[in-house]
């Protein structure tokens, strides 16, 4: 299966100068989503990971069937204001802006490995600070994995320290 070819580039989104790489046709492929989960689960599998942490919202497409496949229980990284309960927040830079993800304060405890999943990797903000949230909780992250990875924009330097997995290079 070649997931590459069903994800559709969308020029100027959402604002002028950004390619972005729309995964929707992926989704809707029955044999294509199968199989960018199961690149995951391969890779992952009989790691003893104790959660998958997905960063909204795409993240959650691929991080919670992730973590059914491999045994792990799934936690959810947010954007401000989702959350009910006592949380952290850190605040990062996108490629065209600026925003805070947060996470329940009790999500993890000290030491437990974790993966952390998202559809893509371009400058690395995002991960990076939901690294810096699980580190807050004492969390090891194993690794960062991602369907894509735009490698022009050198996101995986601010990931250093944790194994960095992408599926599909751009």
């Amino acid at each position: 299966m070649e997931i590459e070819a069903l994800i559709r580039p969308i020029p100027d989104f959402p604002i002028p100068g950004i390619l972005f790489r729309d995964i929707t046709p992926l989704l809707k492929d029955k044999q294509g989503f199968r199989a960018a989960i199961d690149l995951f689960v391969r890779r992952f599998e009989g790691r003893n990971i104790e959660h998958v942490v997905a960063i909204e919202s795409r993240g959650y497409i691929f991080g919670a069937p992730v973590a059914y496949a491999i045994g792990a229980g799934f936690i959810p990284v947010r954007k401000p204001g989702k959350l009910p309960y006592q949380r952290l927040s850190e605040e990062y830079a996108l490629e065209y802006g600026t925003n805070s993800l947060e996470i329940h304060a009790d999500a993890l405890r000290s030491g437990e490995r974790v993966i952390v999943v998202d559809d893509l990797l371009a400058t690395g903000g995002t991960a990076a600070a939901t690294g810096r949230l699980l580190e807050r909780l004492g969390a090891h992250v194993e690794a960062y994995a991602f369907l894509a990875e735009l490698t022009a924009l050198q996101g995986r330097a601010k990931l250093a320290g944790a194994e960095v997995v992408s599926f599909v290079e751009y």
